[in-house]
């Protein structure tokens, strides 16, 4: 198993990504810490992974909540070897008509909280452990009507960059997974029922080269490479899961004679 004998701590571990991370995790041989706003899906998370999950109720954007979780699972669990700072929200933010409440919360989540994770877990952390961050394409897209999600997610490959420089002395990498378009709870906003999300996975999959969005499962396995000694030498990396959205937007199936 890649994770044997190793401990991680995963925000967001109670849904979409967070969730299938923290399973696979589970399934590598890992001690794994989950955090999240919701307590029913932390309790189904802690029932399906086990004696060896702790979930711990914690916003991540109130950092002395969240940095207690932190301690309480270092208590438990031990040092961690892995850190997916994974949680983070959406937010619509069109030119001429943003809320700067809206605004704001994104870049509070999925920013600031990012960074004082990380800074909660350092004293933590072993040192040659592994941080990853969630980032995404919106970052390298120009998506109208997400400049705060898309500044963010900017941000977090930027920090990333900053941390590895900073923590490269204890070992310790820090890498950036970004996916695509994927099956998450993420979308539920823009697109609530089944038939809107039908009608968003069809136009999102005419623009991605692979012709289909991705599952949650896919960045998991990115995700465990990155936290895996398989990746021991790979450090300030951003490494996209989007079926080539960024990569060859020109070979997408809406470009396709």
């Amino acid at each position: 198993m890649r994770l044997a004998n190793k401990t991680a701590l995963i925000t967001g571990g109670n849904s979409g990504i967070g969730l299938a991370t923290a399973r696979l995790f589970v399934a590598e041989g890992a001690r794994v810490a989950i955090t999240g706003r919701n307590r029913e899906t932390l309790d189904a998370a802690a029932k399906e992974f086990g004696p060896r999950a702790l979930a711990l109720v914690a916003d991540v954007t109130d950092i002395a909540a969240t940095e207690a979780a932190i301690n309480q699972a270092a208590e438990k669990l031990g040092k961690f070897d892995i850190v997916f700072a994974n949680a983070g929200i959406a937010g619509r933010t069109p030119a001429g008509s943003a809320s700067p409440v809206v605004f704001e919360q994104v870049l509070q989540t999925n920013v600031t909280a990012v960074f004082f994770t990380v800074q909660s877990a350092l004293p933590h952390l072993r040192d040659g452990a592994s941080i990853i961050f969630n980032g995404s394409v919106i970052s390298q897209l120009g998506n109208p009507g997400y400049a705060a999600y898309a500044a963010s997610k900017a941000g977090v490959r930027a920090m990333a960059r900053v941390l590895a420089s900073e923590l490269s002395p204890r070992r310790i990498r820090v890498n950036v997974v970004s996916p695509g378009a994927s099956r998450t709870p993420i979308w539920n906003g823009a697109a609530p029922t089944p038939d809107a999300f039908a009608a968003f996975e069809k136009r999102a999959s005419s623009v991605i080269p692979l012709g289909r969005i991705g599952e949650p499962e896919e960045v998991a396995k990115t995700v465990l490479f990155l936290a895996s000694d398989d990746a021991s030498n790979i450090q300030g990396a951003e490494l996209f899961v989007d079926g080539g959205a960024t990569a060859s937007p020109a070979g997408a199936p809406i470009f396709r004679g």
